[in-house]
């Protein structure tokens, strides 16, 4: 996932404009009318609830007079900023061959990440439909078609934005879909292959003609992977052209942008996915200004108090799969190895992701570079833990500006 933008635009908060406090997809209804995008390799269930949780904003909230929410509270999209989580985009060839037990690994999720939708890629409509079913089986309140990857594995594979070039295989894949489950079906796609070949408004009118529930754009081509600026007027035209609830996307990187959309497309809702990992707070922020015509900026005890409850949230995660500890001369049996790997397995990716998201937590922070090459010189979980730890005491002694004069600084809006 780039996390990193080409010029992005600064906008200024549109007088009398908001981001709608909430829409419906179908028969469930998101509160607030904010979506975290689905992001390989980011949105699964830990990052989810994790977001979710450091979303969470009311009036009545300390968070509403300068302090930050309790991130490791178990909250519920009513108390959150975010109203809607996407899973991780997951192939639906893979999970109509998978076993039960690993389309668990998969399609894992908590009560507390309601509404959720979960997200598929692939191009053979039958197969498409048998995951769909899957996913309704498991419990998801919508399902997602993703025609909207710009990565060559997916679209060597016809998948994600590789199918633009095809709208006849889409509508196959729709009306079978759609027959398949009876949980709102939704699709999230890109303009057009590139710029010679824009279909956004006939994808659009086509999903609404084949039932589907609301559709969701990204707001550049295939082509321009995620380069550039992203052209909203397109979703403007989408929204002009159907009846069903448009999610706009791309280049939300402050409340600002998030509200300049709505006003600049009157779009029902809006999506937000590279900035989520690297501002966490966006999403609360949003609900914050919406109510009070204002929002509070990060301060460094918010981005350490995230980053701690963040890694706490991965290590607990960990704790499932047992250490296994054998019998001195006593081979392992076939089980144990088994477990074994999967310890193995998953201590990699928990210190990966201890590295990686380590790395966005901390960008706009003095100094954070600093930090940022410990943690990827550290060999297990308790180094990064203690490469954090001594960061932040070493600044807890500089002063910072108080909440409401950073908050200030921006041109809000009552």
């Amino acid at each position: 996932m780039r996390k990193m933008w080409d010029n992005p635009q600064t906008h200024t908060m549109p007088e009398g404009v908001r981001v709608p406090a909430e829409f419906h997809i179908g028969g469930v209804r998101i509160a607030p009318a904010t979506v975290l995008a689905p992001m390989a390799g980011v949105t699964d269930t830990v990052f989810r609830r994790f977001i979710r949780n450091a979303s969470m904003f009311s009036l009545d909230h300390p968070a509403s007079n300068g302090s930050t929410a309790d991130v490791s509270a178990t909250v519920t999209n009513q108390q959150s900023g975010c109203g809607l989580l996407m899973t991780e985009f997951t192939s639906a060839d893979g999970l109509s061959r998978m076993r039960e037990s690993k389309r668990r690994r998969y399609l894992t999720f908590y009560d507390d990440e309601h509404p959720i939708a979960a997200q598929l890629f692939g191009s053979n409509a039958d197969t498409l439909a048998d995951a769909a079913r899957i996913v309704q089986d498991t419990g998801f309140d919508t399902v997602d078609l993703n025609l909207g990857c710009p990565a060559k594995r997916v679209v060597s594979c016809n998948g994600g934005s590789g199918l633009l070039r095809d709208l006849p295989l889409i509508e196959v894949i729709f009306k079978r879909v759609r027959a398949a489950v009876s949980i709102p079906f939704t699709v999230k796609f890109r303009m057009g292959w590139n710029d010679s070949n824009i279909v956004c408004v006939p994808l659009a009118k086509l999903a609404e003609d084949c039932g589907l529930n609301a559709v969701a754009m990204h707001a550049r081509t295939r082509e321009n992977g995620y380069s550039g600026q992203a052209r909203w007027e397109y979703i403007a035209a989408v929204k002009d052209a159907v009846g069903i609830p448009v999610i706009g996307n791309g280049d939300i990187l402050t409340p600002e942008d998030a509200v300049a959309m709505v006003a600049q497309t009157r779009c029902d809702a809006v999506m937000i996915g590279r900035a989520a990992p690297a501002n966490p707070w966006i999403f609360r922020q949003i609900a914050q200004y919406t109510a009070t015509g204002r929002y509070d900026v990060a301060t460094d005890e918010d981005r350490y108090r995230m980053i701690k409850a963040y890694f706490g949230m991965l290590l607990d995660e960990l704790a499932e799969h047992p250490v296994v500890r054998g019998i001195p001369g006593v081979e392992l049996t076939e089980q144990q190895i088994k477990q074994k790997k999967n310890r193995e397995s998953a201590l990699r990716e928990t210190l990966g992701k201890m590295k990686q998201f380590a790395s966005w937590f901390t960008h706009g922070i003095p100094g954070g570079a600093t930090l940022r090459k410990q943690i990827f010189e550290s060999k297990d979980g308790n180094a990064v833990l203690g490469a954090v730890e001594r960061f932040f005491e070493s600044r807890r002694g500089i002063a910072e500006p108080e909440p409401e004069l950073v908050a200030s600084s921006y041109p809000f809006r009552a």
